[in-house]
């Protein structure tokens, strides 16, 4: 490796304490040829140049350096007539930092290299012998992407933070916002509340949104499936049971309501408690005590009931599957969540967000959404919900070829509208305009110039329909 001296100042330039020109963007340069390794040095003047000959220094560098964008020669030794360290270089700076821009070059078997390279997470490819012009165009542009990239990450970032409700919930949409204001304002009270919808409309994140903003927030949320469990098993896993009450109870073990004493028990799917077990749960709320299976002892027990189903409890009384006395007991204050279909623009919200977690997570290679997938996003129906997003976002972050996801790899078509429009001119114009405004401040993630630029009007133009519609930027 070639250690260089701090460079000496060029006109126009500040140096910092350190040796570092304040606010220029770093450049690594790894190669093992002195001669190119001056000859680069000395065409990056925007650059703070740092050079590294060899692995082990590169990523030193890489660590505490941290560069916008690398150059790479392949051949490094103790492989300089091959490319195997090189690409063992190149795997590993995509592992410690898949943001950064990296150019690889190499004069061995070049397009068999290249397409390696690119495969592997690198930026671009440039053949020796090094053209100084051409390679400075590339270096260029991959700043100006890197840039981009990290001002969309913060945007997102920042994006997210603003549109979460109740610490949690990601939503821009008014029809939720409203949910969570009405939770918000029942979270200190002690009333039982019952949250319908369809599945995967994150019911349960709202109960445990409830639940953080109530003064029970230091006790335990406790959540509970009554349809995902057996009927035989369901009420020793709600009122618990002593030892020796059934064959296999080798001790005595407290249920669910026992354990959210001081805090919230979350009954979903609550429609599919069966009817002789819902005469014991409309017992404990009318007593606020329980009995374990096999014992004598009355326990009281201090625990909030919130319920959810996206079963139709009244039409359930009606044909005498459910209790009309429980129903009441259970839902003194019921709160209705609307679909994903009915939350214009947070389809694209919450798929940019799944988008960012779980490419961080699982393929690092991937950081957005193309044109196309956001287009068949937004006129997707969703059946599925918050919950189908999800699970297409994470499959299309691991399927992903390239670093965007496109239609194709969420398995969406691109969108047409499937719902009915209304008749009346002037108030289909006018949901067009909502649910348009809508999509394109989500797309922008709030940015009011950028939301102007994509519907082609003017910022002026944007703040009058936003207050004419009473949306929010």
């Amino acid at each position: 490796m070639t250690e260089l001296k701090p460079e000496q100042s060029r006109p126009g330039q500040f140096k910092a304490g350190n040796g570092r020109s304040e606010q220029r963007p770093v450049l690594l340069i790894v190669e093992d040829d002195p001669g190119l390794q001056a000859q680069l040095k000395w065409a990056y003047e925007d650059f703070d140049v740092v050079i590294a000959g060899d692995r082990s220094a590169a990523l030193t560098l890489l660590r505490s350096e941290e560069p916008a964008v690398v150059t790479l020669d392949l051949g490094l030794p103790p492989d300089p007539d091959g490319t195997t360290e090189g690409f063992a270089v190149l795997d590993e700076i995509m592992a410690l930092r898949p943001q950064t821009k990296v150019i690889v070059a190499s004069g061995h078997g070049a397009r068999e290299s290249a397409l390696k390279a690119i495969a592997k997470g690198a930026y671009d490819f440039y053949q020796k012998p090094v053209d100084i012009d051409a390679l400075g165009l590339i270096v260029r542009r991959a700043l100006h992407l890197s840039r981009i990239e990290a001002e969309n990450r913060s945007l997102a970032t920042r994006s997210s933070e603003d549109n979460k409700v109740l610490g949690r919930m990601i939503t821009a949409a008014p029809e939720m916002i409203k949910v969570a204001r009405t939770i918000e304002r029942v979270a200190n009270t002690n009333v039982s509340v019952m949250l319908l919808g369809a599945s995967g409309t994150g019911k349960e994140l709202l109960a445990r949104g409830l639940h953080d903003a109530s003064g029970r927030a230091r006790g335990e949320f406790v959540a509970i499936n009554c349809a995902a469990i057996p009927e035989n098993l369901l009420e020793s896993e709600l009122f618990g049971h002593e030892k020796g009450a059934f064959t296999g109870a080798v001790k005595t073990t407290e249920g669910k309501i026992e354990q959210a004493s001081g805090g919230t028990l979350f009954l979903d799917e609550v429609g599919d408690i069966p009817l002789q077990l819902q005469v014991k749960l409309l017992r404990f709320l009318q007593e606020r005590t329980i009995e374990r299976i096999g014992g004598r002892r009355s326990i009281e027990v201090d625990t909030r009931i919130v319920c959810a189903t996206h079963q139709n409890l009244e039409a359930m009384i009606g044909e005498g599957r459910f209790r009309e006395d429980l129903y009441y007991r259970l839902a003194e204050i019921v709160i209705r969540i609307p679909g994903l279909a009915e939350r214009p623009g947070d389809a694209t919200l919450l798929a940019k967000t799944f988008a960012m977690r779980f490419a961080k997570e699982m393929n690092p290679q991937v950081k957005g959404l193309a044109p196309d997938a956001l287009a068949a996003i937004d006129g997707w129906n969703w059946p599925g919900n918050v919950r189908e997003l999800e699970n297409r976002v994470k499959r299309a972050v691991i399927m992903a070829d390239g670093k965007l996801i496109t239609a194709a790899d969420l398995d969406l078509p691109q969108g047409t509208e499937q719902e009915d429009s209304p008749l009346n001119l002037k108030t289909a114009r006018e949901a067009t305009d909502r649910k348009v405004i809508r999509h394109a401040l989500a797309r922008s993630e709030g940015n009011i110039s950028s939301t102007a630029r994509l519907l082609g009007i003017s910022r002026p133009t944007l703040y009058d329909l936003l207050k004419q519609y009473d949306l929010h930027g």
